[in-house]
């Protein structure tokens, strides 16, 4: 178990959506400080100034990052070692999606997208795990997504993004475990949550998640060091209907029966941001 009184958090995309619920939770279990990170401005300005409200001008603080600039990335890591904050629990949450078919993109969203998704939290993971390690104490919290578990049309590059992040996030898992660094890595797979990032979104047979349950619970699996969140627990099934039925029947049962294929034919988003 991970106490969280005496850590400090950092949460990108953190100025709204789960993010912003997160780091609500975190400071009601006594998180010593948490930090957001956001692009907008205005909506981090917000966010901080109400969370320090509730919780305190010393237990919260902000810094605007686009976490895609590695010079923005690192002039705020560095501000905040000046400040003396050293971060023990960072939540990869910022995420983007475009929502329209592969051959609709342009250069410039898919690469957007992977950065955000994919290649940003490891480069925020490779300039914190020094010091993670150095005091063989940390966690890594990497919000991916149920579509790492199952393709979907309108949605390919977002899904390659979370499929490498997923990947990513355990190997990272397995080799700090063989290192025995003391760094935890909790991996999370949530279907598609009520927020504005999934704003149209349909499904059918599978709830679309309450963003206030989500965040307790990935708060709540940071506190028992687990390694893999699914939400809901249906999707824990996916891998064994994956190996039992041929792709074909598969994609007939979960893709058509279910409706997971079409669960993006309403997207519209909200300028694909969270």
């Amino acid at each position: 178990m991970t106490d969280l009184r005496q850590r400090t958090v950092l949460i990108t995309g953190g100025a709204s959506g789960i993010g912003l619920l997160m780091a609500q939770h975190f400071a009601k279990e006594g998180a010593a400080k948490v930090v957001l990170w956001d692009i907008n401005a205005a909506l981090l300005q917000q966010a901080v100034s109400s969370l320090q409200h509730h919780f305190g001008l010393e237990r919260i603080c902000g810094w605007q990052v686009d976490i895609c600039q590695l010079s923005q990335m690192h002039e705020a890591l560095q501000q905040m070692h000046v400040a003396g904050i050293n971060v023990d629990i960072l939540v990869n949450n910022a995420g983007i999606i475009v929502g329209k078919q592969f051959s609709e993109h342009s250069a410039e969203e898919i690469d957007r997208t992977m950065a955000v998704n994919a290649i940003a939290p490891m480069q925020l993971c490779l300039a914190l795990l020094p010091n993670m390690r150095g005091n063989r104490l940390g966690h890594i919290v990497n919000i991916a997504s149920a579509a790492a578990l199952v393709a979907n049309p309108n949605m390919s590059v977002y899904c390659a993004s979370k499929w490498a992040a997923v990947g990513w996030s355990d190997s990272l898992r397995l080799e700090m475990m063989q290192q025995r660094t003391g760094v935890k890595v909790t991996t999370v797979m949530p279907y598609y949550i009520n927020t504005g990032m999934f704003a149209g979104v349909q499904s059918r047979i599978l709830p679309i998640l309450k963003p206030e349950k989500v965040a307790k619970r990935i708060v709540n699996a940071v506190k028992q060091d687990a390694i893999i969140l699914k939400m809901p627990r249906l999707l824990y099934l996916l891998p064994l209907l994956q190996r039992l039925l041929p792709q074909r029947w598969f994609d007939k049962v979960v893709g058509e029966w279910l409706g997971i294929y079409h669960t993006m034919d309403t997207f519209h988003g909200r300028g694909n941001k969270d």
